[in-house]
């Protein structure tokens, strides 16, 4: 089992004074690294059912597409406004200083779908509680969330309270 750890690379002040940034990149880069990200990433939702993968741009697609690639299922793409050619649902959420917002297409999902959410990050737990949130409303059934690395000092596990949340990189 590779050490998936090794292969984060924390910068310092990155994108501001005082924040350090879990860059992925070396992991992306390593095949190996990477395949085995994704294997653990669903190895837990096996047998749940699962019938498709959603995810929020952009890095949620890179671990989300593979993911998907490996159950065999379809994906999703949760988007910033005005990304997406079709009719949308949209969500709010907070951030930091201000809002942002996310949509997905409005026949995406039927009600009953069986859905595995992922992402790169757990730190606050506002863009994936919105995101679940959309999932939520179009009547589909969230079996799972996954995330790669979770900033567990950022609290975020509690904005999704109720779901089966699993990360492999957790970050004390």
């Amino acid at each position: 089992m590779i050490a998936l750890e090794r292969l984060i690379r924390d910068v310092p002040d990155f994108p501001r004074s005082g924040i350090i940034f879990k860059d992925i990149t070396p992991l992306l880069a390593d095949a190996a690294g990477l395949a085995e990200t994704i294997d653990r990433l669903v190895a837990p939702f096996a047998g749940t059912g699962v019938e498709v993968i959603c995810a929020a741009e952009s890095r949620g697609f890179i671990f989300g597409t593979a993911a998907a690639v490996k159950m065999g299922v379809g994906f999703v793409p949760i988007r910033k406004p005005g990304k997406l050619p079709g009719e949308t649902i949209s969500t709010e959420y907070d951030l930091e200083y201000g809002t942002d917002k996310l949509e997905m297409h409005v026949d995406a999902l039927r009600p009953g779908h069986r859905v595995l959410m992922i992402d790169d990050l757990l730190a606050t737990g506002g863009t994936m509680a919105a995101c679940c949130r959309m999932v939520n409303q179009l009547g589909a059934k969230i079996v799972g969330v996954g995330f790669v690395i979770e900033l567990c000092f950022l609290n975020g596990r509690e904005q999704l309270a109720g779901y089966d949340v699993r990360s492999l990189i957790k970050v004390e």
